[in-house]
């Protein structure tokens, strides 16, 4: 999907007043729920059907499921457990992790997922962006972008924040959209798992150069953290995982703390 700038100035009006969404996200490796600090040292955090369960029921907008090894283990995601996790929730449900073909991801979205976040795959093969856009509907499709700053700027990173590509983080978001991503998954590997907050200036570069959805990754710590990447960072999304997985933060009460402060969420 391609939008003129007319549509586009459109969409950007039309996206800022949108209610936001809180994410939960279950990094998955061996089929147990894991988290670490800035993609190494993972810790286990639970069984990952008993925690989409929990987060489905306490008010979660959406889940994100993320087999975070298949891409470097050249394997297809584990879709049984994408299966038994979707009987579990109702709420949407994005997967992604080692999907690199067409039907790869018919398989995942007839598993149950309503989208696929494709990175690794999309990256090496741009064009495969183009064809899954036009095989299910850019609606289904998420790019999620593996971002580490270094002295030229921020550079993508794929195979599970393994391999650095070199790629400019804001060059490849563009081209993402315009071959048809949806919606774009943006994690800072220097935030990730720190709690120190989100990368604001990432997110505010890429959210002011692309028309689609931005969802915020890597840094949630406070509250306070998640209401300034809706505001200064202009995320229509904010994804964490640990604050949630060991309970730090509760989505009720932060939702609520995001109401008081007039960001419009579904409560």
């Amino acid at each position: 999907m391609k939008f003129d700038d007319d549509c586009k100035t459109i969409f950007i009006q039309e996206k800022s007043m949108l209610t936001k969404r809180i994410i939960p996200c279950l990094d998955v490796q061996n089929g147990r729920t894991v988290k670490g600090t800035k993609f190494v040292d993972l810790r286990d955090a639970g069984d990952p059907v008993e925690l989409a369960a929990r987060y489905s029921d306490e008010g979660a907008d959406e889940l994100v499921f993320l087999d975070i090894s298949a891409s470097q283990e050249g394997r297809s995601t584990l879709l049984r457990l994408v299966e038994r996790v979707a009987e579990t929730i109702q709420i949407p449900f994005t997967v992604g992790g080692g999907i690199g073909n067409v039907k790869d991801v018919m398989r995942v979205l007839d598993a149950g997922a309503d989208k696929v976040s494709l990175n690794t795959a999309a990256l090496r093969q741009p064009d495969f962006l183009d064809v899954c856009a036009q095989s299910v509907g850019s609606q289904s499709i998420v790019v999620a972008i593996d971002a580490k700053c270094d002295t030229e700027g921020w550079k993508v990173w794929v195979k599970g924040g393994s391999e650095p590509t070199g790629r400019d983080v804001l060059a490849w978001a563009q081209e993402a959209v315009a071959r048809g991503a949806g919606e774009l998954l943006v994690t800072s590997m220097d935030r990730d798992g720190t709690k120190e907050g989100y990368d604001i200036n990432l997110l505010r570069s890429i959210s002011n150069t692309v028309s689609v959805p931005l969802i915020a990754s890597g840094g949630a710590g406070t509250k306070e953290h998640i209401l300034r990447a809706m505001t200064e960072g202009k995320a229509d999304a904010v994804l964490a995982a640990s604050i949630f997985h060991y309970r730090e933060i509760s989505i009720y009460d932060l939702k609520r703390y995001l109401h008081e402060n007039n960001i419009p969420v579904r409560v």
